[in-house]
Parts: C-alpha cells; sequence; structure tokens
C-alpha cells in the first residue's frame, strides 16, 4: 500500500521503534555483496544488538570472518549455501543458522530474491559454562507449543534454552483474534520482524497497526501487547537477551 507524499508508517521513540518497509534505505555493510541491505536495528538508536534485511541477487554472498560477534540468521524466502563450521549446508525458506563467536561464516550461491534477517550480538561468556555450539536448523520441522495453554498462539523456540546461549531467536504465530495474555514488562531486548498476517502492537502508551515486512525494536522494560486481526493468522520471529545476570 503506499503512502501519500510525505507520510510513513514508521515511528522512531526513545525506547521502541516501528520500522516500516516504506522507509528502507539500503546500506553498504563490510562482507556482504550483490545484496540490498537495510540496517533495521542498530547501536544508533540505542539497541545492543543489531538486526539487518538482506536481499540477494543472483551471485551475491556474505562473509564474515571469526569475531567477537555471534549471528542468528533466518532465511525468509529463496534458499542458499550457508558454510558454517567449514561444512556447507543447502538452506531454504524457513531455514536458519546460529554461528557462534569466534566462528567464520559464509552465504553463497543464494537465489535470486532471498531474503535473510540477520540478528548480530556480541558474545556475553558466563563463567562455569560452555561456549555455544554452531547450529543449522529448519522452523517447519519445530512444532509450536501453545503459549501458556493458550492453543490459538504457539511459540516455536529455534535455539536451544541452554544457559551457554545469551540470546534466544523464537516465532509466534497467533490465530485471528488471538493476543499476549498480558502486557509484558521485562528486561529483555526485543527486534522483531513481521513474518505474515496483520495486527495491532502495543509498545509503551502507544498503539501500531503493524503488517508482513514490518520491524520493531523494544528496549528492556518497554510495556508490550500484541493482537492478531485480520482473516489470515500473524507470526513474527523475535530476538532476545537471555540466560545472564543483571547487574
Amino acid at each position: 500500500m503506499s503512502l501519500p507524499y510525505g507520510q510513513t508508517r514508521t515511528r522512531i521513540a526513545a525506547r521502541h521503534a516501528l520500522i516500516a518497509a516504506d522507509g528502507h534505505v539500503k546500506s553498504n555493510v563490510p562482507g556482504i555483496t550483490g545484496a540490498a541491505t537495510v540496517i533495521l536495528i542498530s547501536g544508533a538508536m540505542g539497541a545492543k544488538f543489531a538486526q539487518l534485511l538482506v536481499t540477494f541477487e543472483a551471485g551475491g554472498r556474505a562473509a564474515f570472518p571469526a569475531n567477537d560477534l555471534e549471528t542468528f540468521g533466518y532465511f525468509e524466502s529463496g534458499g542458499a549455501t550457508v558454510t558454517l563450521d567449514r561444512t556447507p549446508h543447502r538452506v531454504a525458506p524457513g531455514g536458519y543458522f546460529f554461528a557462534p563467536a569466534g566462528e567464520a561464516w559464509t552465504i553463497t550461491a543464494p537465489k535470486r530474491g532471498t531474503r535473510v534477517t540477520l540478528f548480530h550480538k556480541k558474545f556475553s561468556a558466563l563463567a562455569g559454562a560452555p561456549a555455544p555450539r554452531a547450529l543449522i536448523g529448519d522452523a517447519a520441522k519445530i512444532p509450536g507449543q501453545p503459549f501458556l495453554g493458550d492453543p490459538d498462539a504457539r511459540l516455536q523456540t529455534l535455539l536451544p534454552d541452554e544457559s551457554a546461549f545469551d540470546l534466544a531467536v523464537n516465532i509466534f504465530t497467533y490465530q485471528p483474534g488471538a493476543t499476549l495474555p498480558f502486557v509484558e514488562t521485562h528486561i529483555m531486548e526485543h527486534g522483531l520482524l513481521m513474518l505474515a498476517g496483520q495486527g495491532v502492537y502495543r509498545l509503551e502508551d502507544s498503539w501500531y497497526p503493524v503488517t508482513a515486512g514490518d520491524a520493531i525494536w523494544m528496549a528492556p522494560y518497554c510495556p508490550q501487547w500484541f493482537v492478531a486481526m485480520g482473516k489470515q493468522p500473524a507470526s513474527y520471529l523475535y530476538y532476545k537477551d537471555v540466560n545472564r545476570a543483571a547487574i
């Protein structure tokens, strides 16, 4: 849907943001070539992680050396080869990977139009816990569990719930009319991408209509709530920091 000149659904506040596709601007990101890359969330807005949307041309490539960043990547569409732990894996829509800090990774041979969401975060080690391991997965193989007993709001947990991991990435799917059961207020920071459907997201004291393609940033302790609306299920992919002590 096009908007009148000079208007946008994007809203940037001190502790939350809605980034709509109507305002996307491409950035040149070292390590990514042959692709349109949009930096949706970053430290420039106060976040402690980065969320990128990468749309590849045929022959595009992403290659990142070993460093102190850990990366989670989710394939919305298309497909490509992900090389992780020196092993190539062909990944299709719904596929994902996790590259721990200290491990190089690449995305090569993408189909034209392949869309990948990347979350980057500096790893926070936990004394006595092992380092997290590299992973390749497929969201289609992870059953959605009723959230707090509600079969109309189902949660797919994409990474292991283990103390080694200092981040979690999940997919939440709501049937029309389903909601978060209460307004959440917590220490965890979120980065979110609407995958399908539409609804209304409450962020602090503001209410935003949202649809597939929208991205949302929520700072720690940002009150949040969602209701799915329309005739189709709504789903979103979201990141949060976990398993580390607050000081």
